[in-house]
Order: structure tokens, then C-alpha cells, then sequence
């Protein structure tokens, strides 16, 4: 029986690209493997043809070759394979090697090839940093403990004792993992007896139990700039975990919370002040002075005739720009205030106000006008 063409085996068309014949070729194969086709008899010979057909397309020359002869390239002895152990014809082995550690890169805690005895970058830390509004106007410098892994000062991170130094593992000669044949596949796992780290310890540190690094409290001086608000990230570069096996150590982030405030209310670069005013203020209007973040106070004039909700601005008196000379404002919200505790003498004195200041109070009137026009709308 004749030979199914190669391109369409793999379902690519002739002129398809390296990356394409790879992706193309990782999906037949995890289509027709014999493991996901119990039962089939002819999902064997069709898993092998698929990689059959890789290996000649994936080598340039092997490819140029079938391009030009067809399957006759591999035939006979023409030219268009490589020289070596398996000839012209096709490398099951490597040519499903080549995707193995696409299909099952993350099988068994796999994370590439060999390498269990390079250095490994040690882990980032996260430091959460409360400050406070006023803080945070101001910047501040801040000495925060962290508890961090650093390296052992007695075997300075090798894990053994002084002295003496980590052999290389005999199973896996210091690549830290170790493969199997199981049928078509070739598994690969973290080797059993050096679980991973590529070198035996013969004698321990003592101070470390051979571990390389030891848990320790330090004081680290953190500048907090002006103009940070909850969600800031500060990154201080090498110190947070120490790395394994000599390699650079990792990051301490620091996450900053600016607490709420009992008078000012933050939106970005704005802030936000509720003020009472008493009736008479809002009604005669008059001055009243207010707190600034920067611990200052400003005189402000209450328009007369203001109500609740009326804002006024103060520029540039807001959060300044993290980095930046740019400044939020201060915006102040007017909340009139019905007055409390009345003497008898204040009662006769508003219903008094109240016969007379019937113009007094358009909105009132012109709501309850409205009201009145709907409630005889439905008797109608």
C-alpha cells in the first residue's frame, strides 16, 4: 500500500512553517496516541505515521529532500537524510522528543530540562504598610522588621559543613531528575535521591541542618513618598527569600493601606470635606475657617442663601502627585445644620420668622405647589 502524503498526514498545507508542522504534529499526536485510543487496533500505525511524517518535515534537509523526491527520498539510499546512527529514515524517538516537553512540560513538576543544581532565584516577599492620610501628604521614612531566609553564615549557603563540600548526585548525576521509558513515552521525574537538588550532603551544617539558609528578623529603612494612596506597590530589589544554591536573591514588596480619616475624604488626588454650618450662617452667609491636610487652616465665605450640598473649591490644596509637583484640590461641601435644644424664647422667634419668610423659601414652595397640582390630578 502506498504511502499517505506526509503534509497530509499531519494536515498542513506544503508551504506550512516550522512552528506550524509542530503545532500541527502536537495535536495528531495527542489525537491518535495508542493510550487515548483503547480498543483501536490501527491507532498504532497511524500515531507512527504522524511521526514518521514530523521527522522528515521538521529537519530542513530531510524536508527539501521529500519536497523534491517525494517518499523516494528515503528510499534506496537518496539523498536527504543526515548521516548518523539511524540513517535516512525516520527517528520516532526524536521526533516525539522534540514535542515531549510541549504536551507534558508540567507533568511530575517538571520544569525543563535537567538543571537541579543551578542556582535558584529566591522568592518574593509582600510587607503590608498602614499609614495614615497626613503620612501619606507628607511622605515618611518608615523602618519596618521583615522575617526573611538568608544564608547560612557558617556554610555561607552550601549546606554543608566546614570543610567539606556537596557531591553530585550518583543517580542523577546532578541533573536532580531522572527518566523513564514507559511505551512511547519517556517520563522524566525529580530524582529520588537528591529530591531535586542535583548534590548529596554527606556531613550537614550544623547550624542550618543542611539546608543552606537560616530564618532571620532584620530592620530595613523603607522611604515612603508623598502622594502614595492605598494600593501603592514599593519595591525594594534583594531583600526579600535567599536563593538556593548561590543564586540572586529575590524582592520585598511593600504594599501600602492609607487609613480612613475622621475629617477628610480622599478620591485620588482630591479630597473631600463635609462642613456643618448653622441656619443662620447659610441664610445671613459669613466666613468660617477650615482645616487644610497640610495642618493649615483657610478662610472661606459661605455665599448667603447657601444650602446643603453647595461645594466650593480650594485649589491646590489637595494630595500632591506621587513623584510630581501637581497637586489635587480641597473641595468643601456645605451641610446646613437645623438647630436643636430650642429655648421658648428661639420657638416664638421662628414662628414668628415663619409669618413673615412665606418668600423665603422658593424650592419649598415650588415643590409643594407641584405636589398640590398632582394629588388634584388623580382626584380628577
Amino acid at each position: 500500500m502506498s504511502k499517505r502524503d506526509y503534509y497530509e498526514l499531519l494536515g498542513v498545507s506544503k508551504g506550512a512553517s516550522n512552528a506550524e508542522i509542530k503545532k500541527a504534529f502536537r495535536k495528531k499526536a495527542m489525537e491518535l496516541h495508542p493510550d487515548r485510543n483503547k480498543g483501536d487496533d490501527t491507532a498504532e500505525g497511524k500515531f507512527k505515521e504522524v511521526n514518521e511524517a514530523y521527522d522528515a518535515l521538521k529537519d530542513p534537509e530531510k524536508k527539501t529532500a521529500y519536497d523534491r523526491y517525494g517518499h523516494a527520498a528515503f528510499e534506496g539510499g537518496m539523498g536527504g537524510g543526515r548521516q548518523g546512527g539511524h540513517g535516512g529514515g525516520p527517528d520516532f524517538g526524536s521526533a516525539f522528543s522534540d514535542v515531549f516537553d510541549d504536551l507534558f512540560g508540567d507533568f511530575a513538576g517538571r520544569g525543563g530540562r535537567g538543571g537541579g543544581n543551578r542556582p535558584a532565584r529566591g522568592s518574593d516577599l509582600r510587607y503590608n504598610l498602614s499609614v495614615s492620610l497626613e503620612e501619606a501628604f507628607l511622605g515618611k521614612q518608615e523602618t519596618i522588621s521583615v522575617n526573611a531566609s538568608v544564608n547560612c553564615e557558617s556554610c555561607t549557603g552550601t549546606g554543608a559543613q566546614d570543610g567539606t563540600e556537596p557531591t553530585t548526585c550518583p543517580t542523577c548525576s546532578g541533573m536532580g531528575k531522572v527518566r523513564a521509558q514507559q511505551g512511547f513515552f519517556t517520563v522524566e521525574r525529580t530524582c529520588p535521591t537528591c529530591n531535586g537538588r542535583g548534590n548529596i550532603i554527606t556531613n550537614p551544617c550544623t547550624t542550618c541542618a543542611g539546608s543552606g539558609q537560616q530564618q532571620r528578623e532584620r530592620s530595613l529603612s523603607v522611604n515612603i513618598p508623598a502622594g502614595v494612596e492605598t494600593g501603592t506597590r514599593i519595591r525594594l530589589s534583594g531583600e526579600g527569600e535567599a536563593g538556593a544554591r548561590g543564586g540572586p536573591t529575590g524582592d520585598l514588596y511593600i504594599f501600602i493601606e492609607v487609613a480612613d480619616h475622621e475629617i477628610f475624604e480622599r478620591d485620588g488626588p482630591n479630597i473631600y470635606c463635609r462642613v456643618p454650618v448653622t441656619m443662620t450662617s447659610a441664610a445671613l452667609g459669613g466666613e468660617i475657617e477650615v482645616p487644610t491636610i497640610d495642618g493649615g487652616k483657610s478662610r472661606v465665605k459661605i455665599p448667603s442663601g447657601s444650602q446643603s450640598g453647595t461645594q466650593m473649591r480650594l485649589k491646590g490644596k489637595g494630595m500632591p502627585g506621587l513623584r510630581s509637583s501637581a497637586k489635587g484640590d480641597l473641595f468643601l461641601e456645605i451641610s446646613v445644620e437645623t438647630p436643636v435644644n430650642l429655648s421658648t424664647r428661639q420657638k416664638e422667634l421662628l414662628k414668628e420668622f415663619a409669618t413673615l419668610g412665606k418668600d423665603n423659601s422658593p424650592e419649598s414652595h415650588n415643590f409643594f405647589g407641584k405636589v398640590k397640582g398632582f394629588w388634584e390630578g388623580m382626584k380628577g
